[in-house]
């Protein structure tokens, strides 16, 4: 059982790095599958973005402005900045991906470059988080804030983003991991 609620965060993260690596042997591979490309986008979409990062924008951000950071500058506005632009790559990938699928060969690129945008932005930004802005949370939290927080992150994972559960995009990661992994 996590302890803390940014545990829980560090251990989401842990299986968007899953689903990163996935994502750049699809890329050295080359002749990918569309589906597998959807399918990737549909788990950023509903677990990255949909779970993960609701939890921080609706919950962690929101306490740790309540302790004194600020979202016009520092940590947390970085933080949310690069969200955006995470999202912006994932809406080129499914752009691209749709063109792709209507016989444009040359949108595979796009695709590629919007894969390798993402995978580079979010490793630097889980390395931000775990290692900088979790740290400064740890540090501004009580106790009982952080009992909370993750008891409200509990109710986050349980309800359904996007039609399926948090342990549901986990399996979908797990089944793009075992297909690439060979």
């Amino acid at each position: 059982m996590m302890t803390t609620a940014t545990q829980n965060l560090e251990n989401d993260h842990m299986h968007i790095l899953r689903l990163i690596g996935v994502m750049e042997r699809i890329i050295v591979n080359g002749n990918p599958n569309i589906e597998h490309l959807e399918t990737i986008v549909k788990v950023i979409r509903g677990f990255a973005d949909g779970l993960h990062h609701a939890k921080e924008e609706q919950l962690l951000f929101p306490l740790m402005v309540q302790n004194g950071y600020s979202y016009k500058s520092g940590p947390v506005a970085v933080m949310l900045h690069e969200h955006v632009m995470g999202r912006n790559y994932v809406q080129g990938m499914m752009d691209n991906i749709s063109l792709f699928k209507q016989g444009e060969r040359i949108a595979l690129s796009a695709i590629y470059s919007n894969i390798l945008g993402y995978a580079e932005l979010l490793k630097s930004h889980i390395g931000k988080e775990n290692n900088v802005l979790f740290r400064m949370a740890d540090k501004a939290f009580t106790a009982a804030e952080q009992e909370s927080l993750l008891l409200d992150f509990n109710k986050v994972e349980l309800a359904r983003s996007n039609g399926l559960l948090a342990n549901d995009y986990l399996t979908l990661i797990d089944d793009l991991e075992d297909f690439y992994s060979s």
